[in-house]
């Protein structure tokens, strides 16, 4: 076969669900439907802990960063795999694919360290309650911040940057709904074993790590949670890291399983559906727990909603 390099290759070509022709459109509305949900919710979570001071501790600027991250997770994703499914131009060109790789190992990355770094302020809420000021000062917050996104950017520098400097072969036809890694990288006309090491490492480290740190912190936490008292204070403990944990739960299981596995470990169809399970559906849910089960939210959204509304009579 004719050996192209990569400066050869100017477009890639996303297959999508090209296999099931009668259900694109079907697929088309309810992704259009999922990605203005994923905004409208992310927005909501933005708009209320932005205006309402009293949201202003660690706790909730970590949600609000989290929002971001789940926006540009989605937006990197959504508005081109739309186009695919609504037309049959499913080209996508070299730069446009390098970039939607970057931005979703970017947003993918900085979203795991970031629900780390959630796990580690409640650990010190409430196993230090006494200390909490001082262990989660404006300072370790603003570091715990910059070194999830600056984290974040290195990864998505380092790896896409490898994957697109290997050769690429004859006319790609990437049979995935976006310009993931694993099957980017099928195509590559050269020897990847070293990448793959790096990424099955750094898959280890950027997933299992925080995810280790975050079952930790909650062990520790689970234990100061049963050696109270009061029975109100455990159950406001519990709330406060219930929203948490179903985020965690959510996105580590979708990733994990979409990410540490064998090659051949599931058919292709298989692999879109559960990558759209951590890039879609953490996305779209997460709004919806951490405001629907948080009574603090929940307060100060109605607290702006009055105010809008009495602004409106005079």
């Amino acid at each position: 076969m004719k050996r192209l390099n990569q400066s050869s290759v100017v477009e890639f070509i996303l297959l999508g669900f090209s296999n099931f022709p009668e259900l694109q459109e079907l697929l088309f509305g309810i992704f259009l439907v999922v990605y203005l949900m994923i905004l409208m919710g992310n927005a909501i979570i933005l708009v209320v802990i932005s205006m309402e001071h009293s949201l202003y501790v660690p706790m909730y600027l970590f949600l609000l960063n989290l929002s971001v991250v789940e926006v540009g997770l989605s937006s990197a994703i959504m508005p081109e795999m739309l186009v695919v499914l609504s037309t049959e131009n499913t080209i996508i060109t070299f730069a446009g694919c390098f970039a939607q790789m970057y931005f979703i190992l970017l947003f993918g990355a900085t979203e795991c360290f970031l629900l780390g770094a959630m796990a580690y302020d409640r650990y010190a809420a409430i196993c230090h309650p006494l200390n909490y000021p001082v262990i989660m000062n404006k300072s370790v917050f603003i570091k715990l911040v910059i070194f999830s996104w600056g984290s974040g950017m290195v990864v998505a520098i380092l790896q896409t940057t490898w994957v697109f400097s290997f050769p690429y072969c004859g006319h790609i036809k990437i049979n995935h709904l976006f310009c993931e890694t694993p099957p980017v990288l099928e195509h590559a006309c050269a020897d990847t074993f070293l990448f793959e090491i790096y990424a099955f490492t750094g898959t280890i480290l950027i997933v299992l790590v925080p995810f280790l740190l975050i079952l930790l912190s909650y062990v520790r936490i689970l234990f100061a949670i049963l050696k109270m008292q009061s029975t109100t204070g455990r159950q406001k403990a519990f709330s406060t890291c219930a929203s948490h944990l179903t985020s965690v739960t959510l996105f580590y299981g979708t990733a994990i399983m979409t990410y540490i596995q064998p090659k051949s470990g599931y058919s292709p169809e298989t692999k879109k559906v559960m990558s759209l399970a951590y890039t879609l559906l953490t996305p779209l849910l997460n709004p919806l727990i951490y405001s629907l089960r948080n009574s603090e939210m929940k307060r100060a959204l109605v607290k702006l909603w009055r105010r809008k509304v009495d602004l409106q009579t005079f």
